[in-house]
């Protein structure tokens, strides 16, 4: 089943191109369940065979995901923020925890943000807190581009390596999300480090 839908998704990339990883990765970003370890590999591995450059490959993967974290990001904003303000006493959301969200966002939100998008079930949703407490989006834009980035390229290379056998490929992908783990803990960890000697 799985090579099935690897063999779709590389035919399906290759006859749209770089506008089908973009649109792939948006929809991977937003609210669908689409995971980019099915979008991503295939099309390193259409960069290994030379129909499609790696580094292109990873710059659309980049935009997606920016794309389909934004659009998250904007909806929280202009539908959640004014629902909760309005609703969130009958859901047990205070005004004060509202501000409260506010506060962290403002002064965390960046490593939040970053540390989100490495992690598995987070990277999709990271962006709906950052939306509802405004966070600065100059800010959430950036540290979005830079986790996705590193998530996009470590896909990208290890489709690029072992693309077409699924069966060494699929360990590595596995691996990968426990390696974007461990990192993002100990990316937390040297950030509460370096606060604490702030």
């Amino acid at each position: 089943m799985l090579h099935q839908v690897v063999e779709f998704l590389v035919n399906t990339i290759g006859r749209m191109g770089y506008p089908g990883i973009v649109l792939l990765m948006a929809l991977e970003s937003s609210f669908f369940p689409f995971p980019s370890e099915v979008v991503v590999p295939p099309a390193g591995y259409l960069a290994a065979r030379g129909e499609m450059s790696l580094w292109l490959v990873v710059l659309a993967g980049i935009a997606g995901s920016l794309l389909g974290a934004v659009f998250n990001y904007w909806l929280a904003m202009r539908f959640g923020r004014p629902f909760f303000e309005r609703y969130g006493r009958y859901l047990l959301v205070s005004q004060s925890s509202l501000e409260k969200a506010d506060r962290f966002f403002e002064e965390h939100g960046h490593i939040s943000t970053f540390v989100g998008r490495l992690l598995p079930g987070i990277r999709q949703y990271i962006s709906l807190p950052a939306g509802l407490t405004k966070m600065n989006f100059a800010l959430f834009a950036l540290f979005t581009a830079l986790g996705a980035g590193i998530w996009v390229l470590v896909l990208a290379l290890l489709g690029y390596w072992f693309g077409k056998n699924q069966e060494i490929l699929m360990p590595y992908l596995h691996r990968a999300t426990w390696g974007a783990v461990i990192f993002s803990v100990m990316v937390v960890a040297g950030y509460l480090w370096w606060k604490r000697g702030r």
